[in-house]
């Protein structure tokens, strides 16, 4: 049976989840196993959010919001970018790979974008392969 990776995707409310919406109304095709999760900044996703993700199963971690100077909340996006790059090092340390947090700006008017970021980020999430974060056995 082949794999097929967990993703779990924060989406802007103001943007990405329009974005999102526009896809489906387009009938644009992205993999089901995207699990969507609508937060109202890409900023309101914490490091616990993204660390638990991974600690209760996902393969993949997607963050997307507003492009940057369009944010409802003035500087939201600008305050994402810098968690993700912290977020890239934290996991450098913890030994999961950084590629499987990606981060992108998608608009409302984009529902092409979505449906396309959401395919890259599950064919490069197949092709890591399943994370395994179980605690081995002593």
């Amino acid at each position: 049976m082949a794999f097929e990776p967990k993703i779990i995707a924060f989406l802007c409310n103001w943007c990405s989840y329009a974005g999102g919406d526009l896809a489906g109304v387009n009938r644009e095709q992205y993999p089901a196993n995207v699990l969507s999760i609508k937060v109202m900044c890409s900023s309101r996703v914490s490091p616990e959010h993204i660390m638990e993700s991974f600690m209760q199963g996902a393969d993949g971690v997607l963050v997307t919001g507003c492009h940057p100077g369009d944010c409802h909340y003035i500087d939201g996006n600008y305050k994402t970018t810098r968690k993700i790059e912290v977020m890239h090092k934290i996991m450098e340390d913890f030994g999961i790979d950084p590629s499987r947090l990606r981060m992108d700006w998608i608009s409302s008017a984009e529902g092409g974008k979505f449906a396309r970021v959401m395919r890259e980020m599950t064919e490069h999430v197949k092709e890591l392969g399943p994370l395994d974060l179980k605690e081995e056995d002593e």
